[in-house]
């Protein structure tokens, strides 16, 4: 080891990434401590850090190349001892100058003065704030200034941002955001997020969620005019991610609009949206050549139909024959959460579903909710030719025989099966014994014993219950989790 030069063993202990494993390495000698020292980029802070004032000093002296920092007092009280305050982090951007990644969650110490400190590091290039409830629009238009090169930006739970959004058109104007995030923010509105203008034209990647209910009671869209054909003067062609959940677009054009704009768009999920029609799916199929993966959460609501008024899912057949000339989609969610057996209706029907899936070359499929899924429509996915990892979810109707197709199933690797009840262990059986699986999960499936699953494939998992949907997490699908 004495041999070897210190920029050696800097690259060796770059590789190191386990922090305890590196507080040990830095103890075996000082030019250790001082080559650990140099090396480290990336520190976690939180409820441990204490006193904070003193111990924030002794660690930016120490590792003065940080570029990662991550303050998070999730879990903290009073018996923790004081958080790290503003001047704590005056002190973090004074001594830190190459910082470019900052993360604060739950820093209630933490107010606009704080992050006003922010704008000395002229290098940032990534903000989160999560349940900082002591930030306002004042502090962000501090950051939006001083800090030239912030590319992305998240706001979660950041329930005092609100009135003015000089930030927001400050970073629209002047600034080079691709990534925006905005989640659970009550003083944010999608008619506020309008305001960024001509920053949607370098936007790459763009979330805007609510948690649970609608963002019913928001303001109106100013620029709305009752029975006007109205589009929005702005250009989003560089945008290939977006998210949306829980917005509502009944009378308003608000967010849904982007889906007219952009052309590079790769991956989109649409949760919840209230307002969401078959013209929107039509729209977005004619101009996103590029889509490859699309995530449709859909609940009932009443819409008008050849016979009326009725409750069911806002899309329809038409949506699919719109998304079945999207030929570079690969990734596919479709949900249908709050439906029962017979009614309320969901708005696709088998025929529908079978012709997408046998239209794109559908990679990774979630098949959740879909109660007019039968046996029948496992032929469609048992010739699905590219079809490798498939979830079936609350899909009560399939019973053995339609397990069984998927035996015959030509590149499938990866099967989930959640909370259905219509197959057994004969029907997961013969699908295990046919195809070499590289991944198999049941959750909540009365009838398919712990037995049948075990050793049947190179990762099983196996819950007589299953988490809850709400719990879930796809990471193939959802680029918007924190």
């Amino acid at each position: 080891m004495e041999d070897l030069p210190d920029a050696l063993i800097g690259e060796i202990v770059k590789r190191v990434s386990s922090t305890s494993d590196l507080s040990s390495l830095s103890l075996v000698s000082k030019r250790l401590y001082k080559i650990e020292a140099e090396s480290r980029h990336t520190i976690h802070i939180g409820c441990s850090l204490r006193p904070a004032t003193d111990a924030i000093v002794s660690l930016c002296s120490r590792f003065h190349n940080l570029l990662k920092v991550d303050i998070n007092y999730s879990g903290w009280t009073q018996d923790h001892g004081n958080q790290l305050d503003n001047h704590g982090l005056r002190i973090l951007s004074s001594y830190c100058l190459s910082l470019s990644d900052i993360t604060l969650s739950f820093c209630s110490y933490i107010d606009d003065t704080g992050l006003g400190y922010l704008a000395f590091c002229k290098k940032l290039i990534t903000l989160r704030l999560n349940s900082a409830t002591k930030i306002t629009s004042s502090g962000l238009l501090a950051v939006a200034v001083g800090c030239k090169n912030l590319s992305a930006l998240h706001l979660i739970d950041c329930n005092k941002i609100s009135g003015a959004f000089e930030w927001l058109k400050y970073l629209g104007s002047d600034g080079s955001l691709e990534e925006l995030k905005v989640k659970n923010c009550v003083g944010i509105n999608q008619y506020s997020l309008l305001m960024f203008g001509p920053g949607w034209m370098k936007l790459q990647r763009f979330v805007f969620e609510f948690r649970n209910i609608y963002s019913i009671f928001e303001p109106k869209d100013p620029s709305y005019v009752a029975n006007c054909q109205y589009r929005y003067d702005f250009s989003c062609e560089n945008l290939k991610q977006l998210s949306l959940r829980r917005i509502v677009t009944v009378e308003e054009i608000g967010l849904c609009s982007l889906l007219g704009k952009c052309k590079s768009l790769e991956k989109l999920c649409l949760h919840f949206v209230l307002g969401l029609t078959d013209s929107d799916m039509i729209t977005l199929a004619q101009n996103c050549s590029n889509l490859r993966s699309i995530s449709l959460q859909l609940e009932p609501v009443f819409c008008e139909g050849p016979e009326g008024r009725v409750c069911r899912t806002p899309l329809t057949d038409e949506s699919l024959k719109a998304l079945a000339g999207c030929r570079m989609l690969q990734v596919v969610e479709l949900t249908m959460f709050g439906c029962d057996y017979a009614y309320p209706e969901i708005g696709f029907t088998q025929e529908g579903l079978m012709m997408f899936f046998q239209s794109c070359p559908i990679r990774d499929l979630v098949l959740c909710g879909a109660n007019i899924f039968d046996d029948e429509g496992m032929k469609a996915l048992s010739s699905a030719q590219f079809l490798q990892t498939l979830e079936l979810m609350d899909c009560v109707y399939i019973t053995d025989a339609g397990m069984c197709l998927l035996a015959d199933s030509p590149s499938l690797v990866n099967l989930t099966l959640r909370q259905s009840d219509g197959f057994s262990d004969v029907g997961v059986g013969e699908v295990v014994r046919a195809r070499k699986l590289n991944s198999l999960i049941v959750e909540g499936c009365s009838r398919v014993s712990q037995k049948a699953v075990l050793g049947t494939a190179k990762s099983v998992r196996y819950e007589r219950y299953y988490p809850g949907y709400g719990k879930l997490r796809r990471s193939s699908l959802s680029f918007g989790q924190d």
